[in-house]
């Protein structure tokens, strides 16, 4: 094996080359001859009847080719959901129509009403703006308690209520929780916002439509996750295209953190103009679009009850969360708040008996799906919030209250109340490590400092679990899935050795075209330069789910695994063949055949060649040509876990909060590419923090989105963050992948709010102040409220 190419190497990323010298290819890149540019009329009030929509001006105008409305697509469906969920009293979720464009009714600030398709961009938006457009406002719904009230305002007046489905989860569990609670000796409870985040991907998202008559071929550019999934949605369930007469390309992504993974109405419209208009259509978003187009993320409201005994020992766990849909359900909304979320709650932790209730509300706001993490950020943050607050609550140190409720080695495989099943893990080694890395034995002295200096110092824990490479299939189909959850690829040998590897995966970011590589490399001891990795068009690749959910090594390495398990299984035959040996006795390392206890080898260039020139060996026996195909559909989520320290700085006059260190220890399983995954860590941290400390999108009462740019939407800036201390040493792999990876992903995003917070609520009460709680962000103005009032 190559060592510095191999499994456990720390390979630069070869597609850095192209990225850090301007030669990626992106989709807004993409220029097709003729082509048209679309510019899209938005509503600019959150809910109303549509009572005039005159284009007759906009027609006349230079260079326009077309004006679309709703009635250009009386005859297509709307954008599908793809997660059906059933309520806790058996019934199916409210799913109303989301149309290409506004059909009578707007929805939301941003939904589309018409659009511009003209030669030039400027040409289609002067156009947009000769629009006659006239909306009967209604009352907007914004707040989701207000929205589940008698009276209010419907989102769809078809649904009949702006409840979208009531779920629980395990029911059967309900009665035993609510009786454990009340005789518990000890009762914490919290109540808590996860507040709603805009993604903001480095590169917006853009579409190409294109249409040839020709062979009646339909082909969509776009920037996504998972192309298959928008062929296989948008050709069956919008458009009705045959999947052999439509091609999806995603070239490269420039970020998409979920915000990517869903079929949107741009996406259809794009590809349906195209046919009408006889010529390719373009369209790419502006950052302002986005904020009002791109899916959010989180905007969860939350109470949590948390029983213990004397001991501070987990009894039960209950939670009561509103989740918000938006106006529309996107792709895979439905299913974030429920099963990504839901079979979380148990955390690291021993608790016995766990109940969650969420109710999906429909809003006038931007629709909700899946943000880095998804489901399991919120899962954490109300497990790790309410547990420092009863540690607090019961004087117990919020580590050793972690300790003594963790699963414990011993207990793996370990079923939890909520359905899944840990089969691996090791709480308290990474706790130990945390611990170590952070120096939390030398903190005492660090807040004395800070005391001196007039500020309130504060260290804060956080313990999380994830699921990841969400699977079997066979399970998610009986939870509502309306789509598999496998991964393929197709490993191809050339003659002269090289491998092509066609994968399902998609990168938006993570350096799939390394670590597989690397992955391949090992395999078969070869160079990983030798191995190519071809992904994101669905004319080339076999059938695939995607990348989301840190399923890519997973879900998607193990295809490509059991794909060169049997390369290598043919190649040995052929090698038999070779050496005029029984394939029992051939042995493969490094790169070479060898008769087992023999000098007698070929080498792996030998057997390729001999493969697609097969005058050696009987082709009745073998065929020609070294290529495999696989799909692997896992028997379990993986469970990456472990434990985070927040080390801040308040200062009490202004309400300012410092990062001065994060330390975060992790088990992934095996390791393919140590800096990758260090630079994953550290990408998910910032968002982390950027949640806990600034983040936020807010609508005002009619709903209109009130941080709509960068003027008011505050991401996080390098001098926000820290240098942080990053770990990976404790291992414990996945027991059912080949690689015996978890998933590394989200993993920083999930863990580091609450650390954030508990840190900030440490410093606060360590200074005298009897504070149990401030909901994120934790800006300036927030965390001086709280000094000056508490709210214990």
């Amino acid at each position: 094996m190559p060592k510095d190419s191999g499994i456990g190497a720390p390979t630069k990323r070869r597609e850095d080359v192209r990225f850090l010298t301007g030669k990626g290819r992106y989709t807004d890149d993409l220029n097709r001859p003729g082509q048209a540019h679309v510019h899209f009329l938005r509503s600019d009030v959150a809910h109303g009847r549509i009572t005039r929509l005159d284009t007759t001006a906009a027609e006349g105008m230079p260079g326009v080719l077309k004006v679309f409305t709703a009635a250009d697509f009386a005859a297509v469906g709307g954008v599908p959901c793809g997660w059906l969920v059933t309520d806790r009293f058996g019934q199916p979720m409210k799913e109303p129509k989301h149309p290409v464009l506004a059909e009578g009714k707007v929805r939301h600030v941003g939904d589309p009403v018409a659009a511009v398709v003209a030669e030039t961009l400027a040409q289609a938006r002067d156009a947009a703006e000769a629009i006659e457009l006239d909306i009967e406002e209604l009352p907007a719904v914004v707040d989701m308690r207000a929205a589940l009230e008698d009276g209010s305002a419907l989102v769809h007046d078809d649904a009949g209520t702006n409840l979208c489905y009531d779920w629980g989860f395990i029911e059967d569990n309900a009665a035993a929780v609510d009786a454990a609670i009340k005789a518990a000796p000890h009762v914490v409870t919290l109540d808590l916002v996860n507040n709603r985040l805009v993604p903001n991907a480095m590169e917006p998202r853009a579409a190409v439509g294109e249409y040839d008559a020709a062979d009646d071929q339909h082909t969509l550019f776009t920037t996504s996750q998972n192309p298959h999934v928008i062929r296989l949605l948008m050709g069956a369930f919008v458009l009705g295209i045959p999947e052999q007469r439509l091609r999806v390309v995603a070239p490269d992504v420039g970020g998409g953190f979920g915000s990517k993974i869903y079929h949107y109405a741009e996406e259809a419209f794009v590809t349906f103009a195209a046919k009408v208009v006889g010529r390719p259509v373009k369209w790419t978003s502006t950052r302002s679009e986005a904020f009002i187009s791109d899916a959010h993320g989180r905007d969860h409201v939350t109470r949590i009850e948390l029983a213990l005994d004397d001991d501070g020992r987990f009894l039960a766990l209950r939670t009561d969360t509103l989740a918000n849909m938006g106006a529309y359900l996107s792709t895979f909304s439905t299913c974030i708040p429920t099963y990504l979320h839901g079979t979380l709650m148990a955390g690291n932790y021993t608790t016995p008996l766990i109940y969650v209730r969420v109710r999906a509300v429909f809003t006038n706001t931007v629709p909700v799906d899946a943000y880095r993490g998804a489901g399991r950020p919120e899962a954490t943050f109300q497990i790790e919030r309410v547990i420092d607050k009863a540690a607090r609550e019961l004087g117990i140190d919020p580590v050793e209250i972690r300790r003594r409720n963790f699963v414990k080695p011993d207990q793996f495989p370990y079923q939890t109340p909520v359905a899944v099943l840990y089969d691996t893990g090791d709480y308290d080694a990474t706790m130990d490590v945390l611990e170590r890395i952070s120096d939390r034995a030398g903190f005492p002295a660090r807040r004395a400092e800070s005391k001196a200096k007039g500020k309130l110092r504060g260290y804060g824990v956080a313990a999380y679990i994830e699921a990841c490479g969400i699977a079997p299939s066979s399970l998610v189909g009986a939870l509502g899935a309306r789509a598999g959850l496998y991964e393929s690829a197709t490993v191809r040998v050339n003659p002269t050795g090289g491998v092509t590897v066609l994968t399902g995966s998609h990168s938006h970011g993570q350096g799939h075209e390394t670590t597989f590589a690397q992955v391949v490399s090992d395999m078969l001891g070869i160079d990983a330069a030798q191995v190519d990795i071809v992904h994101g068009d669905t004319a080339k690749i076999p059938f695939g789910m995607g990348t989301y959910g840190s399923r890519s090594l997973a879900v998607g390495g193990s295809a490509i695994v059991k794909s060169v398990e049997k390369i290598v299984a043919k190649a040995r035959k052929i090698a038999a063949h070779l050496l005029e040996a029984s394939p029992t006795d051939i042995e493969f390392k490094d790169g070479k055949f060898t008769v087992a206890g023999t000098d007698r080898a070929v080498a792996w260039t030998d057997v390729t060649l001999a493969a697609y020139v097969p005058h050696k060996y009987p082709i009745e026996e073998l065929e020609p040509g070294l290529e495999e195909t696989s799909f692997y559909d896992p028997a379990n989520f993986t469970y990456p876990a472990g434990a985070y320290a927040c080390e801040v700085e308040v200062d009490p006059e202004t309400g300012k909060v410092d990062v001065l260190g994060f330390a975060a220890a992790d088990d992934f399983g095996n390791i393919v590419n140590p800096m990758i995954v260090e630079g994953q860590v550290h990408g998910g941290l910032a968002q982390g923090i950027g949640q806990a400390m600034l983040e936020a999108a807010a609508y005002d009462e009619n709903g209109q989105l009130r941080t709509g740019s960068y003027m008011d939407y505050a991401m996080p800036r390098s001098d926000d963050l820290p240098s942080y201390k990053v770990d990976h040493s404790c291992v414990t792999p996945c027991t059912h992948n080949p690689l015996g990876v978890k998933g590394c992903g989200e993993a920083g995003a999930i863990g580091s709010p609450p650390a954030f917070v508990n840190a900030v609520l440490d410093a606060l009460n360590s200074g005298g102040h009897k504070v149990a709680h401030i909901d994120m962000p934790l800006s300036p103005s927030r965390v001086w409220a709280a000094i000056q009032g508490g709210n214990a």
